[in-house]
């Protein structure tokens, strides 16, 4: 049996040391719990004090979960002040071209590209005192002053908008307003929403903990044919 053998036992702990992932194995089904924290880390690497999420190790971690016969559903937490936008769309397609159940859950803050990881899931949860960030693309850094790299920021963040759109309930024009205020931050574009306003924009499905997320997951598995005799 599964459970038995000591290689995996080993290779599930050093799965929640390295990468914040969990196996939870219950009579319900199987679920992954994959998280993704700080920045979201592209092409270049972030320093050492830097928390981050490496793409890297997300996307063949995905991969994974779609194919294996082990695993029912995928759980993600969020805590992310964004990242690399390429980075973080490549996640967020890939979760969204899933067929298994996946459930998302904001905690803490799900800024900037944390916000099309946010939607891409099947439903999408947010806790009351979670925030989350609308901006315009921005980049840091030596960056050419010329026309095309403004309609190279304007072009990626049409791809943004209809990501976003495609997979939450918000209208495209208030995903832009959100985008484009002026009034909501100090010294910068955008805007931020918490849990209740998230849900009422249209971003986020519901309002709610892991209890709830969890449920939902649940829910989505029992619709689901999962294997009755199966070694958990």
């Amino acid at each position: 049996m599964k459970e038995n053998n000591p290689d995996m036992k080993k290779q599930e702990r050093e799965d929640i040391l390295e990468l914040g992932s969990d196996i939870t194995k219950s009579s319900k089904g199987n679920i992954y719990t994959m998280t993704i924290i700080g920045q979201v880390e592209g092409h270049q690497v972030a320093p050492e004090n830097v928390k981050t999420t490496k793409y890297e190790h997300v996307l063949p971690l995905l991969a994974g979960i779609e194919e294996s016969d082990d695993i029912d559903g995928l759980l993600l937490l969020l805590n992310t002040v964004g990242g690399d936008i390429e980075a973080g769309l490549a996640i967020a397609e890939m979760i969204a071209g899933m067929k298994k159940p996946t459930v998302s859950l904001v905690l803490g803050g799900g800024h900037s590209i944390g916000i099309p990881l946010a939607v891409c899931t099947k439903k999408s949860f947010i806790t009351h005192t979670a925030s989350m960030t609308v901006h315009p693309v921005r980049m840091t850094g030596l960056v050419v002053g010329a026309p095309q790299t403004f309609r190279y920021f304007q072009r990626i963040q049409e791809q943004i908008a209809d990501f976003v759109t495609a997979n939450s309930r918000i209208s495209r024009a208030d995903f832009e307003h959100y985008m484009m205020a002026t009034g909501e931050m100090a010294t910068d574009v955008g805007t931020i929403l918490y849990g209740k306003e998230a849900v009422a924009s249209g971003l986020i499905d519901q309002l709610g903990g892991l209890s709830d997320a969890l449920a939902a997951l649940h829910e989505m598995m029992e619709k689901q044919d999962i294997p009755k005799e199966r070694n958990n």
